[in-house]
């Protein structure tokens, strides 16, 4: 019997052995997926995805569990768009709503799918010229400001950041184009932050950006907490129809990464170690209307 036993367990070794020598050092696991057909894969997102470091995260976590690699191009909302447009990239992580939805309707994107969710916020000097602390709405916050004539630093580059801005100074009634006060970057949202604190002035942004970029500038959250401003992010694919060049199975790979469990779980968790609270809050799957409530 001790002999059987023998034979059989080193039978079972063998046999192990000869299949890890059958299937090769290169072969798909999970450690090492199947090379895609065609594995490169362009990515245009807003700045905030990269100034707060989340990119750094998941992308590398995308690559390994895929295959593809990743060009990534960070740039305002509006201009990720327009590259979608002209079929300059493959995929999109975008947060300016109302643009996705036309820029869907007009056939340039597929497959939008809601990612999560974050809130900008109104920063500025201590001193805070305009009092504007603790005031309930940015409506209110902006008009103080324009009051005031307190400098505020837009990003000027058609960012959800700066749409988002457009809204707000609608809603005052006020148009700040031209005046004295009123500046803009024409940069991404870490580098106006940069711009703001040196010039003791205010500006909005995404809090993502904002906890990242903080030790690097000397401004303060002064108002926050509206519903109006709320930061939604979904990723899309582009419309494989406007160019041939377009990787279409690489897009949905990783619309479908974006919203997978795993994924979502290392966004929930994203920046609470360092910043004692998380950068941004999970939603896929979630009724959009209801996020911020």
């Amino acid at each position: 019997m001790k002999k059987l036993a023998v034979l059989i367990a080193l039978f079972g070794i063998l046999s192990m052995a000869c299949a890890g020598i059958a299937a090769g050092p290169g072969a798909p696991s999970a450690a090492n997926p199947p090379k895609p057909a065609n594995p490169d894969l362009i990515l245009a997102t807003t700045t905030s995805t990269q100034d707060s470091g989340l990119l750094d995260v998941i992308i590398p976590m995308f690559e390994q569990q895929t295959g593809y690699k990743v060009k990534t191009i960070a740039v305002g909302t509006g201009a990720a768009m327009t590259m979608g447009e002209r079929g300059e990239a493959d995929v999109l992580l975008v947060h300016a709503p109302d643009s996705e939805v036309k820029f869907v309707k007009d056939g340039h994107g597929i497959n939008r799918q809601l990612v999560m969710h974050n809130d900008f916020i109104i920063v500025g000097p201590a001193a805070d010229s305009a009092k504007i602390k603790g005031v309930k709405t940015a409506k209110e916050a902006l008009q103080k400001i324009a009051g005031a004539k307190a400098v505020f630093i837009s990003r000027g580059d058609n960012s959800g950041t700066e749409q988002l801005e457009k809204k707000i100074w609608k809603l005052t009634g006020i148009d700040p184009a031209n005046q004295s006060w009123y500046q803009q970057t024409g940069q991404g949202m870490g580098a106006t932050l940069n711009v703001a604190s040196d010039k003791a002035a205010y500006t909005i942004s995404d809090r993502a950006t904002y906890l990242a970029t903080k030790s690097r500038t000397s401004l303060d959250i002064l108002v926050e907490g509206d519903k109006d401003l709320v930061n939604i992010y979904h990723v899309m694919q582009v419309n494989p129809q406007k160019s041939a060049k377009i990787n279409a199975d690489g897009a949905k790979a990783f619309v479908d990464f974006m919203v997978s469990k795993s994924t979502q779980d290392t966004v929930a968790k994203f920046g609470v170690d360092k910043f004692g609270q998380a950068l941004f809050f999970a939603d896929a799957g979630k009724d959009e209307t209801k996020l911020g409530q």
